[in-house]
């Protein structure tokens, strides 16, 4: 037995003939062509939920790339950018490490790193993360 067709009451007419799924299906497909073209990737965490909250509502903050990009450049240590980090780092395939463990990397395996040939963004960051783990002092 079929059903008879359901009214439809006053209210907004009907624009578009696709369904509303479908609409919407398109509608984020057009969002993401659009920040790929902005040069934006979605980036998707699992935190707890307070913090999940605090960065819904920092992501409207103006600056907040900055800021973030700070953070992490600090936190965070780049292996191609130091030659001798990336000998040492010869059976890794990460490309990041973090700042500790990049630390504990110079300290463990200093009688191979080439102190004479090393570029001076090198010595600055052995000299931060000395100040910041070995309390100035990089134990070799």
């Amino acid at each position: 037995m079929k059903k008879a067709p359901v009214p439809r009451g006053p209210g907004r007419p009907r624009t578009n003939l696709l369904p509303r799924a479908e609409q919407l299906r398109i509608a984020k497909r057009a969002q993401r062509a659009r920040d790929r073209q902005a040069g934006l990737v979605l980036c998707q965490l699992k935190v707890r939920p307070p913090l999940a909250e605090k960065l819904h509502a920092a992501a409207g903050l103006h600056g907040l790339d900055e800021r973030l990009e700070r953070f992490l450049d600090d936190a965070i240590v780049d292996v191609r950018r130091y030659p001798n980090l990336a000998l040492l780092c010869w059976n890794r395939t990460d490309r990041f490490l973090t700042d500790r463990d990049a630390f504990g990397l110079y300290e463990r395996n200093w009688r191979f790193v080439d102190t004479k040939r090393m570029p001076r963004e090198e010595r600055e960051l052995i000299g931060r993360l000395a100040a910041k783990y070995g309390n100035g002092v990089l134990n070799v």
